[in-house]
């Protein structure tokens, strides 16, 4: 295993962030500086960040559901709320794949696996986010194509890839960017005040009735739907489930991983 990927697995961060580290003198293999981006440590060796010794997990992601006002980071300088406070402390070396503000609500994904973390957020992939959009007052769908074909936001055209009504104020959009505060910049623009966004689909991850503030453990059937079918399909999930703090992991990867069961 390539440095930058033991060093993801071992929840230090995603692999481009692995890679700075490496890059600037912060990774020593057996208490030598590395900047060698080729090199894999074997089972024997010991591999230290900023001196602190790690060692790569069995590759673990879950899925929450974001309550409002939670930030999704680890720290945050104003002291809100994280999502990692939703968590138990066994799961504090998960990262989060992308991010939802702290007034959205839904899907999000936390993972020591530093290679799906760059599928699911390089813009090259492509993956869809669906979102649940309730407005201030009834949609004018004669504005309807000036989303689809996009709005200029930080020097990029934003586009929303599909668009449906669901009732007069509450609409279904998708998008395969992650530009910051993308759909409620792009309703603004438009004249219209988002007072609830929650996303409901990441690629073919479904949040279903996973309740607020739950979260579980993705099945290998999950994450072979991530990888083969990219943002093709949706795939409803249930499964086990966990109150703040809590969740449940199968037999096997309590085992692994040795977690234990809240």
């Amino acid at each position: 295993m390539r440095l930058n990927r033991f060093l993801a697995a071992a929840g230090v961060g995603s692999r481009r962030h692995c890679d700075e580290l490496i890059r600037a003198g912060r990774v020593t293999i057996n208490g030598k500086l590395c900047t060698n981006f080729s090199a894999q440590p074997g089972p024997h060796d010991h591999v230290k960040v900023d001196g602190k010794l790690v060692s790569a997990a069995p590759a673990l992601t879950i899925m929450l559901h974001k309550p409002g006002g939670f930030v999704s980071t680890r720290r945050d300088p104003h002291t809100r709320d994280t999502v990692f406070d939703l968590l138990p402390q066994k799961l504090a070396r998960l990262f989060n794949v992308g991010r939802l503000d702290a007034q959205t609500e839904g899907l999000i994904l936390l993972t020591n696996d530093g290679e799906l973390a760059q599928r699911l957020t390089h813009p090259r992939y492509k993956i869809d986010k669906e979102y649940e959009v309730t407005l201030d007052r009834p949609w004018d769908f004669a504005l309807t194509p000036k989303l689809l074909r996009g709005i200029f936001l930080d020097g990029q055209r934003a586009k929303v890839v599909q668009f449906h009504s669901v009732s007069p104020t509450r609409l279904r959009v998708v998008l395969q960017q992650g530009i910051n505060r993308q759909i409620r910049r792009m309703f603004e623009a438009v004249g219209y005040r988002i007072k609830h966004l929650v996303r409901v689909r990441l690629g073919n991850l479904r949040l279903a009735d996973l309740q607020r503030g739950h979260w579980r453990a993705l099945t290998k059937h999950d994450l072979d739907g991530l990888h083969l079918r990219g943002s093709g399909g949706a795939v409803a999930v249930g499964g086990d489930r966990g109150r703040h703090k809590g969740g449940h992991l199968s037999k096997a990867h309590v085992k692994a991983v040795g977690y234990k069961r809240t």
